[in-house]
């Protein structure tokens, strides 16, 4: 029988070396490794300004603390996302306004998102969910139309680094862009995140770069490295930070995959077009969105597939049933209202018909750039023969 995890690290001796490099170095914090991640992120995503920290969870609430969301204002996000999106906000003391998803789509509906905006209404936090962008011009259109440009667009791009919107790759379409590169992203440095962002003065700040930084290492005016010249121990606190900073071993790891990243990109892609091209044969698919014909491309990130007329309880039979097979699987995602931090708070997955229709019948397959072409085709094979055992 095979073996086929679901989304293991794709390291070799680049990155291993890499890291053994900054080991030996004596400097394993943050440091001039950090720095060059940074400026090769930016080259990378065509933006202006890159803060890395510790993960993406950290990213989208340091952008929160920095620009002085608090209780009493609005976030508006989904319920389709992963608990990161919506806990950022609860940390602020807010209680997120949840956007239900169009019918067949994992992304927010846009119609209704234009009934949700108040006058208390400050960050809106979209989701490139699976990896393929949300539509930008859409919600910045609808800022537009109802005189509220002022409003933030923060997105959660932890899956999306490497897409593309409108052929220009994603980073600094929206004032914020928070990507993460956790041990199961597409490009990892084991725990990690960045934000990218075009506006140096957005908000009117002086030094928006300097700012995100210091308050990402607990407030104080000199980082470590400054500290640690010659006479320059003395420093300031300028505000409650957070400790969220990146350290030079993630940064190393970083810029080894970015290295290798493009050829990772278009391993997943084949991957994924393998899976199409299997499934897609099948009435019963329901094929993601990962690419349209103007210029807008996944990251190949998540494979969300779903089997038309199937019920929670079939979808985890399949899940069952692949996995005795040697295939792990898994689903993206229970939408929030249905967790118990959330019930609690008082949503309600009733509220949100469209997302429990999606999640329902969603199951996603295994996609890393370690990943045989053989083994994926295994896995459409034997996701197809599993199905019809069921239906």
């Amino acid at each position: 029988m095979k073996n086929i995890p679901f989304s293991p690290p794709d390291i070799t001796e680049q990155e291993i070396n890499a890291v053994v490099e900054v080991l030996k170095s004596g400097w394993i914090t943050s440091g001039p490794n950090l720095a060059k991640f940074e400026e090769e992120i930016q080259e990378y995503c065509k933006v202006n300004h890159a803060v890395a920290l510790n993960s993406a969870t950290a990213a989208m609430e340091l952008i929160l603390k920095v620009l002085d969301i608090k209780e009493g204002d609005e976030i508006i996000t989904t319920p389709y996302t992963y608990t990161a999106t919506a806990s950022v906000a609860l940390h602020r003391g807010i209680l997120p306004v949840m956007c239900d998803v169009a019918k067949d789509s994992f992304y927010m509906d846009y119609d209704k998102l234009k009934t949700l905006i108040t006058d208390k209404t400050k960050v809106i936090m979209p989701v490139d969910y699976a990896g393929y962008p949300a539509d930008y011009d859409r919600i910045k259109g609808i800022l537009k139309e109802l005189n509220r440009e002022d409003i933030i667009i923060s997105v959660d791009s932890a899956h999306s680094f490497g897409a593309t919107y409108k052929g220009e790759k994603v980073g600094g379409q929206c004032d914020f862009h928070s990507f993460s590169f956790h041990a199961v992203k597409n490009l990892t440095t084991a725990e990690g995140g960045v934000i990218t962002y075009n506006d140096n003065n957005f908000a009117e700040k002086e030094d928006l770069s300097k700012e995100l930084k210091y308050t990402a290492l607990h407030g104080q005016s000199k980082d470590a490295l400054s500290k640690m010249q010659a006479g320059a121990w003395e420093y300031d606190i300028i505000t409650d930070g957070f400790k969220c900073n990146m350290t030079d071993i993630n940064a190393a790891i970083g810029r080894a995959q970015l290295k290798r990243y493009e050829e990772m990109l278009k391993i997943r892609k084949a991957i994924f077009e393998t899976y199409t091209r299997i499934l897609e044969k099948e009435d019963f698919s329901i094929i993601p969105l990962y690419n349209n014909n103007e210029g807008t491309e996944s990251s190949y990130h998540l494979y969300t597939y779903r089997v038309t007329g199937f019920k929670e309880e079939q979808r985890n039979l399949l899940i069952k049933k692949l996995a005795e097979k040697g295939i792990s699987t898994n689903v993206h995602y229970k939408p929030l209202p249905m967790l118990t931090l959330y019930k609690n708070l008082g949503y309600k997955i009733e509220d949100y018909p469209n997302a429990y229709a999606q999640y329902e019948n969603e199951i996603t397959l295994p996609v890393y750039s370690t990943l045989s072409l053989e083994d994926a085709e295994y896995v459409a094979k034997e996701t197809v023969k599993a199905i019809k055992e069921i239906i």
